[in-house]
């Protein structure tokens, strides 16, 4: 559930028009702040192609119709409360992913400045590239990097019969990845990004499951100095917004950590964050993931069945520990992403190694023939 964001005065978007606010917000010290945190080298894939502080280029619209054949229902990746989503290929033969907004849906042309401005200045591996823009007349769409293998909630949620489910090791992959993304958001940019939209369905895929966060359109400076947190309306999407935002409008980093345990808990149990055709008590994930989270000997229990078993208890003991730290009610509580970071990388690494050992770690389908 989504209402239009007021971040940025409302503007006719043309060319000059992102580059003079671009400027304006750069000399602000909206950009990647280009320190190298110790332990961690964004040498390493921080930024990506070398485009930190890049200019998004301005697209025609005919270019655009030529890249997609017209729009061709055929290239249709995807649709949402946004628009179209088309794959096409550009006149250089880079094969983009084209966002068409729909004007009289639930992203307006606000959200459109926040999205070319943010991508155009914040760029890590785990974000996805934002290469232009088209603003020709009322059209108002936007070309991304094409990541081929969909979205994450298309390969955990609602599973096609037949459809090999995401392993174990994939899923801390795709979440300690997309804890570096929110990472930079938090801890690079300056002043700090909320990311304010964190989900499933807005985490990316490529051919070797390496996520990326996408959809900056409600992105939110951060406080900064001596203010605690930013009041804005609230906007989100129900299941994923922190209960302290959802009824005050405060708006503060720990918000998206609160969204990163949702996602944390959809890997986990294979369940969406709400689900209408659930029974009542069991359609939001959150609330009926508490009675598990209180007792260890239930954490098995609340596993998405489609892993067959194939995990480590202890590595599914420390992932639930940190998705329970995440969604704390109390924001306080909840850790800061750094830590989440650390704690992600080391489970990959465990997994990684038991992956390349071929086992080794007790599973959770030894555990149920135990308890049987």
């Amino acid at each position: 559930m989504k209402t239009r964001m007021v971040c940025f005065s409302c503007m006719n978007l043309n060319r000059k028009d992102v580059r003079d606010f671009d400027e304006d917000v750069a000399s602000r010290s909206i950009k990647s702040s280009g320190k190298v945190r110790k332990g961690r080298s964004l040498g390493k894939g921080g930024e990506s192609n070398n485009q930190r502080g890049n200019v998004a280029r301005s697209f025609t619209f005919k270019e655009l119709a030529l890249a997609t054949q017209n729009f061709r229902e055929a290239n249709l990746i995807g649709e949402g409360g946004f628009g179209s989503v088309y794959k096409g290929r550009l006149e250089s033969g880079l094969v983009v992913a084209i966002k068409q907004l729909n004007l009289d849906g639930l992203q307006g042309n606000q959200e459109f400045i926040v999205e070319v401005l943010m991508l155009s200045l914040l760029h890590h591996k785990n974000l996805v590239n934002l290469f232009g823009y088209c603003t020709d007349g009322d059209q108002r769409l936007l070309v991304y990097e094409y990541m081929p293998m969909g979205s994450l909630e298309n390969h955990l949620l609602g599973l096609e019969p037949g459809k090999k489910p995401l392993s174990w090791s994939t899923r801390l992959k795709i979440a300690a990845g997309a804890a570096h993304g929110l990472e930079y958001l938090h801890c690079e940019a300056n002043p700090p990004v909320i990311y304010r939209d964190l989900k499933s369905s807005n985490i990316l895929l490529d051919n070797d499951f390496n996520p990326k966060l996408s959809d900056f359109g409600l992105a939110k400076l951060g406080p900064v100095g001596e203010n605690t947190h930013v009041s804005t309306r609230v906007m989100g999407t129900y299941g994923y917004c922190a209960p302290e935002y959802a009824m005050s409008g405060k708006l503060t980093l720990k918000s998206d950590i609160y969204s990163l345990g949702v996602v944390l808990l959809e890997l986990i149990t294979g369940r969406r964050a709400y689900d209408n055709s659930r029974n009542p008590g069991e359609q939001n994930l959150v609330v009926w993931s508490r009675p598990f989270l209180k007792d260890r000997r239930k954490f098995v229990h609340m596993v998405d069945p489609l892993l067959n078993g194939q995990f480590s208890v202890r590595s599914l003991h420390h992932a639930v520990a940190i998705t329970a730290m995440c969604i704390q009610e109390q924001a306080s509580f909840r850790p800061i992403i750094s830590d989440i970071v650390v704690a992600l990388d080391y489970l990959v690494s465990q997994a990684e190694s038991s992956d390349s050992q071929g086992g080794g770690s007790q599973t959770g389908k030894q555990t149920h023939q135990k308890e049987n």
